[in-house]
This record gives structure tokens, sequence and C-alpha cells, in this order.
């Protein structure tokens, strides 16, 4: 791996996913993932990393959550205090790469807002792209979820998409499989279109080869 490329993400659970499809897709380790245990964490630690000298390219992936806009307004605020660079208004549906211009060097810096730069959500959003197309055990979860009275629902409704991924991997071969793990064991798709368009943007990121 090189210590000059890092890959920052927000958690175990996205640090695992991006192992599984990185090592599903043949992608060389050019670069090492560090989970930064948290967005606090992760937005704190940029402003000091990007000034890094022996940083050439960083890779950010954190959750849009329910306010996506917000988020990546945060993110080019600490971007433009970190050199030159010609943001766009809007992030890439296909993942945004960007070139920092500092003094002494030129830092290549990649935004991916899960789940797709474009909608509201979280990384279980993205996951919830590489379930088997008309998967039945999906529809079946959904509906449990949805027969739980409003009373009894101890989760927030921008959790919904996480509880319905949690109650479907608990129906399968193995119940409970990390997440991580179901796309080894591919009860997830690792070449569904969501997982190509992510790992494409790790390719342009990186400078890899197709």
């Amino acid at each position: 791996m090189a210590p000059n490329n890092l890959l920052f993400v927000e958690g175990k659970n996205d640090l695992h996913v991006f192992y599984a499809l990185l090592q599903h897709h043949q992608i060389p380790e050019a670069f090492s993932i560090i989970d930064k245990e948290g967005i606090d964490n992760l937005l704190n630690a940029l402003p000091v990393e990007l000034k890094r000298s022996d940083l050439d390219r960083l890779g950010i992936v954190v959750d849009a959550n329910t306010h996506i806009e917000q988020r990546w307004d945060a993110l080019c605020h600490i971007l433009s205090a970190a050199g030159n660079v010609d943001i766009p208004s809007h992030p890439d549906p296909n993942g945004t790469v960007v070139k920092v211009e500092q003094p002494e060097r030129t830092l290549k810096v990649g935004i991916w807002l899960m789940p797709n730069n474009q909608r509201h959500g979280m990384l279980e959003d993205f996951i919830r792209f590489l379930v088997p197309a008309h998967d039945r055990l999906w529809a079946q979860a959904n509906d449990c979820l949805q027969r739980i009275t409003p009373q009894d629902r101890r989760f927030p409704p921008a959790h919904l998409t996480k509880a319905h991924l949690h109650t479907w991997l608990a129906w399968q071969e193995q119940p409970g499989t990390p997440i991580g793990l179901a796309i080894t064991k591919r009860y997830l798709d690792p070449d569904a279109r969501g997982a190509h368009q992510l790992m494409g943007w790790i390719r342009r990121l990186f400078d890899l080869d197709a």
C-alpha cells in the first residue's frame, strides 16, 4: 500500500465494505483505508491531513445523512481553505474528483457522499443497491417493518433502510452476517451498478487501470 495515497471512511462497516468490493473487483492495493471512527473525527482531521507534505491523493467517503447539501458545503469549505481548487456546485453523480493546488504540489482529492452523491442517506442506503433484484425476502422484510406500530418503532425514520437491511440479513443462510462479509458470501451483489460506480470513482481517484 502507498502511504501517500489514503482513503478516509467513517467507520468499520465502511472499511469492510470497501475491502470486500476491492477484492472482488481486483483493484490493486494502491492506497490505505483509514477508519476515522466517526464523521466528527473525519472532518476535524481533514484540515491537517490536507497539508501533509507526503500526501498525493486522498479519498473521502462520508454519509450524506439527512442534509446532503450541508455535508457537501462543509467539505467544500475545508477544501477551499487547503488551497486553490475548482469545486463544482454539486457533487458529481459518479463521485467527485478535484485537484487542490498548493504552493509546492498538486493534491488530488475525491469525495463520495453515501449513498450515491445525489440523495440523502448513509452506507446502508448504498448497500440496498446491492440487494439482488426481485429478492422475495427483501419485500417480506419490508412488510415486517411496516407492521410495526408507530409507538413500538424505536428507530428514527432516517434509519428505516438500516433496519430493513439488517432484518433481511438476519434471514440469510448465516443470520446476522456483517455487511462486508455478506458481500464476500454473495448475499449482496458486488457486480451491481452502484458497486461499479463506486469502484470506478476509486480507479479515477487513484489513477488505476480499468
